[in-house]
Protein backbone atom coordinates (compact mmCIF):
# COMPACT_ATOMS: atom_id res chain seq x y z
CA UNK A 1 0.00 0.00 0.00
CA UNK A 2 1.21 3.44 -1.00
CA UNK A 3 1.48 5.74 2.42
CA UNK A 4 1.75 2.74 4.67
CA UNK A 5 3.79 -0.21 5.88
CA UNK A 6 1.11 -2.31 6.07
CA UNK A 7 1.59 -3.83 9.46
CA UNK A 8 -0.07 -3.32 13.09
CA UNK A 9 2.18 -4.82 16.04
CA UNK A 10 -0.50 -6.29 18.91
CA UNK A 11 1.85 -6.41 21.99
CA UNK A 12 0.21 -8.55 24.97
CA UNK A 13 1.94 -6.84 28.17
CA UNK A 14 0.12 -9.61 30.20
CA UNK A 15 1.61 -12.65 28.16
CA UNK A 16 4.72 -10.41 26.68
CA UNK A 17 3.46 -11.46 23.27
CA UNK A 18 4.27 -9.91 20.33
CA UNK A 19 1.83 -10.29 17.11
CA UNK A 20 2.31 -8.59 13.90
CA UNK A 21 -1.68 -8.44 11.79
CA UNK A 22 -1.17 -7.42 7.98
CA UNK A 23 -3.21 -3.67 7.52
CA UNK A 24 -6.31 -4.51 5.75
CA UNK A 25 -5.79 -1.69 2.95
CA UNK A 26 -9.92 -1.51 2.64
CA UNK A 27 -9.62 -0.52 6.63
CA UNK A 28 -6.73 2.01 6.14
CA UNK A 29 -8.82 3.49 3.06
CA UNK A 30 -12.01 3.77 5.86
CA UNK A 31 -10.39 4.75 8.49
CA UNK A 32 -7.82 7.73 7.18
CA UNK A 33 -4.99 8.55 9.42
CA UNK A 34 -3.52 7.18 13.35
CA UNK A 35 -7.19 8.74 14.85
CA UNK A 36 -9.30 6.46 12.21
CA UNK A 37 -7.17 3.61 13.08
CA UNK A 38 -6.67 4.45 16.76
CA UNK A 39 -10.75 3.94 16.61
CA UNK A 40 -10.76 1.13 14.14
CA UNK A 41 -9.40 -0.99 16.47
CA UNK A 42 -10.30 0.59 19.94
CA UNK A 43 -13.84 0.15 18.57
CA UNK A 44 -12.96 -3.91 17.54
CA UNK A 45 -11.28 -4.53 20.97
CA UNK A 46 -12.75 -3.01 23.45
CA UNK A 47 -15.41 -3.02 26.15
CA UNK A 48 -16.50 0.60 26.65
CA UNK A 49 -17.58 -0.10 29.94
CA UNK A 50 -14.02 -1.02 31.22
CA UNK A 51 -12.15 0.58 33.62
CA UNK A 52 -9.64 3.08 32.25
CA UNK A 53 -6.69 1.34 34.29
CA UNK A 54 -8.09 -1.84 33.66
CA UNK A 55 -6.22 -4.64 32.00
CA UNK A 56 -9.01 -4.66 29.40
CA UNK A 57 -8.52 -1.48 28.29
CA UNK A 58 -5.91 -1.05 25.04
CA UNK A 59 -3.65 1.57 24.23
CA UNK A 60 -3.06 2.42 20.89
CA UNK A 61 -0.33 4.18 18.95
CA UNK A 62 -0.88 4.91 15.52
CA UNK A 63 0.47 6.88 12.46
CA UNK A 64 -1.09 8.03 9.06
CA UNK A 65 -0.48 7.60 5.47
CA UNK A 66 1.69 11.02 5.35
CA UNK A 67 4.30 10.51 8.63
CA UNK A 68 7.40 9.74 7.98
CA UNK A 69 6.87 11.23 3.99
CA UNK A 70 8.18 14.40 4.69
CA UNK A 71 4.78 16.19 4.09
CA UNK A 72 4.88 19.49 5.72
CA UNK A 73 3.32 19.24 9.56
CA UNK A 74 3.13 15.47 8.62
CA UNK A 75 5.03 13.92 11.20
CA UNK A 76 2.79 12.97 14.15
CA UNK A 77 1.16 10.31 15.85
CA UNK A 78 -1.90 9.30 17.96
CA UNK A 79 -2.13 7.91 21.01
CA UNK A 80 -5.39 6.65 21.99
CA UNK A 81 -7.43 5.03 24.60
CA UNK A 82 -10.57 5.64 27.19
CA UNK A 83 -9.51 8.36 28.97
CA UNK A 84 -8.99 8.07 33.20
CA UNK A 85 -10.01 11.47 33.25
CA UNK A 86 -13.15 11.58 31.14
CA UNK A 87 -14.26 8.50 31.00
CA UNK A 88 -14.58 8.67 27.57
CA UNK A 89 -12.43 7.49 24.00
CA UNK A 90 -9.84 10.02 23.79
CA UNK A 91 -7.11 10.91 21.46
CA UNK A 92 -3.72 12.78 22.23
CA UNK A 93 -1.18 13.32 19.72
CA UNK A 94 2.29 14.67 19.46
CA UNK A 95 4.96 15.86 16.92
CA UNK A 96 8.79 15.72 16.77
CA UNK A 97 10.70 12.79 15.07
CA UNK A 98 9.47 9.83 16.81
CA UNK A 99 6.10 9.27 15.03
CA UNK A 100 8.64 9.16 11.46
CA UNK A 101 10.52 7.26 13.46
CA UNK A 102 8.19 4.60 14.33
CA UNK A 103 6.83 3.95 10.89
CA UNK A 104 10.49 3.55 9.50
CA UNK A 105 10.82 0.98 12.47
CA UNK A 106 8.46 -0.95 10.33
CA UNK A 107 4.80 -0.65 12.03
CA UNK A 108 1.96 1.72 10.99
CA UNK A 109 0.83 1.39 14.86
CA UNK A 110 0.63 -0.12 18.17
CA UNK A 111 -1.77 -2.05 19.81
CA UNK A 112 -1.09 -2.73 24.00
CA UNK A 113 -3.04 -4.94 25.81
CA UNK A 114 -3.23 -6.35 29.33
CA UNK A 115 -0.46 -5.14 31.97
CA UNK A 116 2.98 -6.22 32.72
CA UNK A 117 4.04 -8.23 35.77
CA UNK A 118 6.99 -6.01 36.69
CA UNK A 119 8.03 -2.67 34.37
CA UNK A 120 9.17 -2.98 30.54
CA UNK A 121 9.74 -1.21 27.73
CA UNK A 122 9.34 -2.19 24.13
CA UNK A 123 12.30 -1.82 21.90
CA UNK A 124 11.84 -1.94 17.99
CA UNK A 125 14.30 -1.83 15.65
CA UNK A 126 13.97 -2.60 11.58
CA UNK A 127 10.90 -4.47 11.89
CA UNK A 128 12.07 -6.53 15.10
CA UNK A 129 10.10 -6.02 18.45
CA UNK A 130 11.09 -7.26 21.58
CA UNK A 131 9.87 -6.04 25.24
CA UNK A 132 12.86 -5.28 27.67
CA UNK A 133 13.17 -5.39 31.59
CA UNK A 134 12.75 -1.60 32.44
CA UNK A 135 12.44 -1.89 36.35
CA UNK A 136 15.74 0.25 36.84
CA UNK A 137 14.03 3.08 34.91
CA UNK A 138 10.86 3.30 36.97
CA UNK A 139 10.75 6.47 38.98
CA UNK A 140 12.88 8.61 36.74
CA UNK A 141 11.76 11.67 34.82
CA UNK A 142 11.75 11.04 31.54
CA UNK A 143 14.64 13.02 30.15
CA UNK A 144 16.92 10.63 32.66
CA UNK A 145 14.90 7.77 31.11
CA UNK A 146 15.46 8.69 27.35
CA UNK A 147 19.30 9.42 27.99
CA UNK A 148 19.81 5.86 29.58
CA UNK A 149 17.54 4.01 26.70
CA UNK A 150 19.82 5.78 24.05
CA UNK A 151 22.59 4.43 25.79
CA UNK A 152 21.05 0.84 26.23
CA UNK A 153 19.88 0.97 22.70
CA UNK A 154 20.55 2.92 19.86
CA UNK A 155 21.70 6.69 19.82
CA UNK A 156 19.66 7.36 17.08
CA UNK A 157 16.56 5.96 17.96
CA UNK A 158 13.46 8.03 18.98
CA UNK A 159 11.67 7.57 22.23
CA UNK A 160 8.49 8.24 24.20
CA UNK A 161 7.93 7.60 27.62
CA UNK A 162 6.39 8.55 30.65
CA UNK A 163 7.82 9.86 34.40
CA UNK A 164 6.94 9.40 38.00
CA UNK A 165 3.18 11.06 36.91
CA UNK A 166 2.38 8.19 34.61
CA UNK A 167 3.38 5.50 37.07
CA UNK A 168 1.59 7.13 40.04
CA UNK A 169 -1.30 7.21 37.56
CA UNK A 170 -2.10 11.09 37.91
CA UNK A 171 -5.16 11.57 35.59
CA UNK A 172 -3.72 14.00 33.35
CA UNK A 173 -0.32 12.36 33.19
CA UNK A 174 1.10 12.84 29.38
CA UNK A 175 3.25 10.84 26.99
CA UNK A 176 6.60 12.92 26.38
CA UNK A 177 8.84 11.77 23.03
CA UNK A 178 12.01 13.25 21.71
CA UNK A 179 12.54 14.94 25.56
CA UNK A 180 10.21 17.65 25.27
CA UNK A 181 7.32 17.04 22.61
CA UNK A 182 3.75 15.45 24.50
CA UNK A 183 1.17 13.83 23.59
CA UNK A 184 -0.19 15.70 26.74
CA UNK A 185 -3.93 15.37 27.09
CA UNK A 186 -6.65 13.30 28.92
CA UNK A 187 -4.18 10.93 30.93
CA UNK A 188 -2.40 8.54 28.21
CA UNK A 189 0.16 8.70 30.19
CA UNK A 190 -1.53 7.26 33.38
CA UNK A 191 -3.04 4.58 30.81
CA UNK A 192 0.45 3.41 30.02
CA UNK A 193 1.67 3.79 33.46
CA UNK A 194 -1.00 1.30 34.66
CA UNK A 195 0.05 -1.18 32.13
CA UNK A 196 3.68 -1.45 33.63
CA UNK A 197 4.73 0.04 30.16
CA UNK A 198 7.77 2.85 31.16
CA UNK A 199 8.57 3.18 27.19
CA UNK A 200 8.35 2.74 23.33
CA UNK A 201 11.71 2.50 22.20
CA UNK A 202 11.99 2.56 17.75
CA UNK A 203 14.49 2.70 15.27
CA UNK A 204 14.35 2.27 11.64
CA UNK A 205 14.80 3.29 8.06
CA UNK A 206 12.85 1.80 5.96
CA UNK A 207 10.74 3.96 3.09
CA UNK A 208 7.88 5.24 2.33
CA UNK A 209 5.96 4.08 -0.80
CA UNK A 210 4.42 6.70 -2.68
CA UNK A 211 1.86 6.37 -5.44
CA UNK A 212 3.44 9.13 -7.36
CA UNK A 213 6.89 10.58 -6.39
CA UNK A 214 7.10 13.32 -8.83
CA UNK A 215 3.97 14.60 -8.18
CA UNK A 216 4.40 14.30 -4.62
CA UNK A 217 7.52 16.06 -4.87
CA UNK A 218 6.28 18.61 -6.98
CA UNK A 219 3.16 19.43 -4.44
CA UNK A 220 5.62 19.03 -1.50
CA UNK A 221 8.01 22.25 -2.89
CA UNK A 222 4.22 24.51 -3.53
CA UNK A 223 3.05 23.80 0.00
CA UNK A 224 6.66 24.70 1.55
CA UNK A 225 6.99 27.94 -0.27
CA UNK A 226 3.58 28.27 0.28
CA UNK A 227 4.66 27.96 4.36
CA UNK A 228 7.43 30.23 3.95
CA UNK A 229 5.28 33.56 2.32
CA UNK A 230 1.92 32.93 4.53
CA UNK A 231 3.14 31.20 7.82
CA UNK A 232 6.92 31.04 8.77
CA UNK A 233 8.06 34.55 7.54
CA UNK A 234 4.97 36.82 8.51
CA UNK A 235 5.00 39.41 11.68
CA UNK A 236 2.85 36.93 13.35
CA UNK A 237 4.02 33.96 12.03
CA UNK A 238 4.96 30.89 13.90
CA UNK A 239 8.79 30.53 13.25
CA UNK A 240 9.64 33.75 15.02
CA UNK A 241 7.70 33.64 18.55
CA UNK A 242 6.34 30.26 17.92
CA UNK A 243 2.95 28.92 19.50
CA UNK A 244 3.62 31.61 22.24
CA UNK A 245 2.99 34.96 19.97
CA UNK A 246 -0.65 33.67 20.09
CA UNK A 247 -1.10 35.37 23.32
CA UNK A 248 -1.22 38.92 21.61
CA UNK A 249 -3.55 38.08 19.32
CA UNK A 250 -6.37 36.41 21.91
CA UNK A 251 -5.39 39.37 24.48
CA UNK A 252 -5.98 42.12 21.86
CA UNK A 253 -9.28 39.70 20.85
CA UNK A 254 -10.53 39.61 24.31
CA UNK A 255 -10.36 35.97 24.57
CA UNK A 256 -6.99 35.18 26.44
CA UNK A 257 -8.05 32.67 29.56
CA UNK A 258 -7.33 35.12 32.82
CA UNK A 259 -8.18 34.45 36.22
CA UNK A 260 -9.69 30.45 36.02
CA UNK A 261 -11.74 31.61 32.77
CA UNK A 262 -13.39 34.80 34.62
CA UNK A 263 -11.80 37.29 32.02
CA UNK A 264 -10.73 37.32 28.55
CA UNK A 265 -7.77 39.79 28.89
CA UNK A 266 -5.20 40.43 31.11
CA UNK A 267 -3.21 43.61 32.84
CA UNK A 268 0.44 41.42 33.03
CA UNK A 269 0.03 40.05 29.36
CA UNK A 270 2.87 41.90 27.92
CA UNK A 271 5.26 40.34 30.30
CA UNK A 272 4.19 36.18 29.45
CA UNK A 273 4.04 36.93 25.19
CA UNK A 274 5.88 35.54 22.61
CA UNK A 275 8.02 38.29 21.94
CA UNK A 276 9.52 38.37 25.43
CA UNK A 277 10.24 34.67 25.30
CA UNK A 278 12.37 34.88 22.57
CA UNK A 279 14.09 38.56 23.85
CA UNK A 280 15.31 36.53 26.84
CA UNK A 281 15.13 32.69 26.99
CA UNK A 282 14.89 32.04 23.58
CA UNK A 283 18.12 29.39 22.66
CA UNK A 284 17.15 28.20 18.50
CA UNK A 285 13.72 27.48 17.02
CA UNK A 286 13.05 23.27 16.57
CA UNK A 287 10.91 21.56 14.34
CA UNK A 288 8.97 18.42 13.85
CA UNK A 289 10.80 15.86 11.01
CA UNK A 290 9.33 17.71 7.69
CA UNK A 291 8.06 20.37 8.82
CA UNK A 292 9.29 24.27 7.42
CA UNK A 293 7.98 26.06 10.53
CA UNK A 294 9.98 25.07 12.89
CA UNK A 295 7.65 27.02 15.94
CA UNK A 296 9.43 25.02 18.37
CA UNK A 297 11.16 26.84 21.34
CA UNK A 298 14.62 25.31 22.71
CA UNK A 299 14.88 27.73 25.89
CA UNK A 300 16.90 28.28 28.52
CA UNK A 301 16.03 30.35 32.02
CA UNK A 302 18.88 31.90 33.97
CA UNK A 303 17.60 33.15 36.69
CA UNK A 304 18.86 32.05 39.67
CA UNK A 305 15.33 31.43 41.40
CA UNK A 306 13.67 29.99 38.56
CA UNK A 307 16.72 28.46 36.66
CA UNK A 308 16.73 25.76 33.64
CA UNK A 309 16.28 24.81 30.29
CA UNK A 310 14.33 22.48 27.90
CA UNK A 311 11.82 23.20 25.64
CA UNK A 312 8.82 25.73 25.60
CA UNK A 313 6.39 26.74 26.81
CA UNK A 314 4.05 26.86 23.99
CA UNK A 315 0.80 28.90 24.14
CA UNK A 316 -1.82 26.91 26.05
CA UNK A 317 0.86 26.35 28.85
CA UNK A 318 1.63 29.99 29.16
CA UNK A 319 -1.90 30.90 29.58
CA UNK A 320 -2.69 27.87 31.80
CA UNK A 321 -0.05 28.84 33.87
CA UNK A 322 0.44 32.39 33.19
CA UNK A 323 -3.14 34.69 32.76
CA UNK A 324 -5.22 32.19 34.21
CA UNK A 325 -3.51 32.05 37.37
CA UNK A 326 -2.75 35.76 37.17
CA UNK A 327 0.66 35.21 36.60
CA UNK A 328 2.74 37.20 34.65
CA UNK A 329 6.42 36.03 35.32
CA UNK A 330 7.44 34.21 32.38
CA UNK A 331 10.74 32.75 34.03
CA UNK A 332 8.08 31.09 36.50
CA UNK A 333 5.55 29.61 33.77
CA UNK A 334 8.84 27.99 31.66
CA UNK A 335 10.24 26.67 34.91
CA UNK A 336 7.27 25.00 35.91
CA UNK A 337 6.90 24.06 31.85
CA UNK A 338 10.39 22.00 32.34
CA UNK A 339 9.02 20.39 35.56
CA UNK A 340 5.89 19.36 34.20
CA UNK A 341 7.52 17.73 31.00
CA UNK A 342 10.35 16.00 33.09
CA UNK A 343 7.63 14.69 35.44
CA UNK A 344 5.49 13.85 32.37
CA UNK A 345 2.15 15.91 33.64
CA UNK A 346 -0.10 17.83 31.18
CA UNK A 347 0.86 21.51 31.63
CA UNK A 348 -3.01 22.45 30.59
CA UNK A 349 -4.48 20.35 33.51
CA UNK A 350 -1.94 21.28 36.08
CA UNK A 351 -2.55 25.08 35.18
CA UNK A 352 -5.88 24.66 35.11
CA UNK A 353 -5.81 22.66 38.24
CA UNK A 354 -3.75 25.61 39.74
CA UNK A 355 -6.37 28.32 38.68
CA UNK A 356 -9.18 26.53 40.78
CA UNK A 357 -7.02 26.00 43.59
CA UNK A 358 -6.13 29.83 43.36
CA UNK A 359 -10.23 30.58 42.79
CA UNK A 360 -11.42 28.36 45.65
CA UNK A 361 -9.02 29.62 47.97
CA UNK A 362 -10.00 33.37 47.14
CA UNK A 363 -13.39 32.44 47.56
CA UNK A 364 -13.11 30.78 51.05
CA UNK A 365 -14.18 27.35 49.93
CA UNK A 366 -10.64 26.28 50.09
CA UNK A 367 -8.34 27.07 53.73
CA UNK A 368 -4.75 27.71 53.07
CA UNK A 369 -3.86 26.12 56.11
CA UNK A 370 -5.25 22.68 54.12
CA UNK A 371 -2.80 23.32 51.78
CA UNK A 372 0.01 24.11 53.66
CA UNK A 373 0.51 27.64 52.07
CA UNK A 374 -0.59 30.60 50.81
CA UNK A 375 -2.01 30.36 47.13
CA UNK A 376 -2.62 33.44 45.86
CA UNK A 377 -3.28 34.98 42.34
CA UNK A 378 -0.30 35.58 40.96
CA UNK A 379 1.63 33.82 43.02
CA UNK A 380 4.49 33.02 40.94
CA UNK A 381 6.56 30.71 43.75
CA UNK A 382 3.66 29.05 44.27
CA UNK A 383 3.29 27.87 40.66
CA UNK A 384 6.79 26.35 40.83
Amino acid sequence: MHGWVGKILWVDLGKAELNEETLDPQVAKDYIGGRGLGIHYLLKGLDPKCDPFSTENLLVMATGPLTGTGAPTGSRYMVMTKSPLTGAITCSNSGGYFPRELKRSGFDGIVFMGRAESPMYLWIEQGKAELREASHLWGKNTHDTTDLLLQETDTKARIACIGPAGERRVLFASIMNDRDRAAGRSGVGAVMGSKNLKAVVVRGKGKISLADKIGFKTLNKQILDRFKKEVSETPLGLTINGTAGVVAATQNFGVLPTKNWQQGTFEGWENIQGERLTENFLVKNSACYGCPIGCGRKTKVSNQEFAGEGEGPEYETIYAMGSNCMIDNLAAITKANYLCNELGMDTISMGATIACAMELVDRGFLPEDEIGRSLKWGDAEALV
